[in-house]
């Protein structure tokens, strides 16, 4: 089997991660409760806070967005959660509130749509809970929740927490921690920040913190008090993936040469209008509706007398990987996953070989 060429791998994570990020990776070992080593997470904080809009610390631990998700659940649930489950991963923050012991309340809306703020609001006047969960891009879908109006609802109830999984949104589209008040958001390395699989970031609220602290059964690997303590003093909890923290320090240096965040807000819109233009012109359907779409992820039904399982097969035998449809959508859409460090270029290169196969 051959190698793709690098800005040929679509799918929606983990991603294509560019050869400067990987040769990263091969820098010797250095000690992780050494000097280099807190001169290296120290480093790494101006450009993460960037990258959160935030003033408050970022968080880096070697594990999957679910890990954050757990610790998240364990350090911001006191009793019960309201779940917004609009897709599979909305379902996975769902399932940790009841696997960590927590009550959940579900509130669902049908796959490739979003909740909207008029509802949240209503669910949370009839039902005392104590944090909510929420997906912002959900992965499996497509869906882009309008995070700015559901966070504002949720801020009008005392004592409600706001969980926010931002793993295919952060550094894709805007994410506004600190201006939006969001207690808790977390993403992973694989996804838009095209960097290998392995690191989950985030950042806490002061309260999510003070509420951590009145919480027991908070573990040990995700105790985010241990965690938030050891990151201000630029120290590691545990033995860190050391070199996934040499990659994350080059594609945040990466990042800021191409003009920061907001830069790649722009060219993430770019790709996600790009195949906006082409379902349109082609009559493709998209699974979300306007205004509700993913800037890092395309989710489009797969027409009539085609499969997704063949959409992808032709696609791998030219070079090219997207993703199949995700649980239920497995079979009737596919997935685009223009997120990371594509390009409009190689993304229109994607569409037109898609476009030959689909037709």
């Amino acid at each position: 089997m051959t190698t793709p060429a690098f800005g040929r791998f679509f799918l929606p994570g983990p991603t294509d991660v560019h050869p400067d990020v990987l040769a990263a990776m091969q820098r010797p070992m250095i000690g992780h409760r050494s000097s280099a080593m807190e001169q290296l997470l120290g480093g790494l904080q101006p450009s993460l806070a960037r990258l959160f809009q935030t003033s408050r610390l970022v968080l880096v631990g070697t594990t999957s967005a679910t890990g954050f998700m757990e610790l998240a659940v364990r350090n911001g649930v006191r009793h019960r959660a309201l779940c917004l489950v609009n897709g599979s991963f909305s379902e996975r923050f769902a399932n940790l509130v009841r696997a960590c012991g927590k009550d959940c309340v579900r509130l669902d809306v049908p796959l490739g749509c979003v909740l909207e703020a008029d509802v949240l609001r209503d669910a949370l006047r009839r039902t005392p809970v104590d944090a909510v969960t929420l997906v912002h891009s959900e992965t499996s879908t497509g869906a882009l929740q309008d995070l700015e109006a559901l966070a504002a609802v949720v801020h009008e109830f005392d004592d409600v927490l706001l969980l926010v999984d931002a793993v295919t949104s952060l550094a894709a589209s805007p994410v506004e921690t600190d201006r939006w008040r969001l207690d808790f958001v977390l993403t992973g390395s694989q996804k838009a920040l095209a960097l290998p699989p392995g690191l989950a970031l985030g950042v806490a609220s002061e309260r999510m913190l003070a509420r951590a602290k009145t919480l027991s059964g908070r573990g040990l690997y995700f105790d985010l008090v241990s965690l938030s303590e050891a990151m201000a003093k630029h120290q590691p909890t545990n033995t860190p993936a050391i070199p996934l923290f040499y990659a994350l320090e080059t594609q945040l240096a990466r990042i800021d040469r191409e003009g920061g965040v907001t830069a790649r807000w722009r060219r993430h819109d770019a790709m996600r209008r790009r195949v906006e233009e082409w379902c349109e012109r082609r009559g493709v359907a998209y699974l979300p509706p306007e205004g509700r779409r993913s800037w890092s992820v395309s989710c489009v039904k797969v027409p009539e007398g085609k499969s997704a399982k063949q959409v992808v097969g032709a696609l791998k035998e030219a070079g090219w990987t997207i993703g199949a449809g995700y649980g239920p959508l497995k079979e009737t859409t596919i997935r685009i996953g223009h997120m990371g460090d594509h390009s409009v270029a190689a993304l229109d290169e994607l569409l037109t070989l898609l476009g030959g196969i689909l037709a």
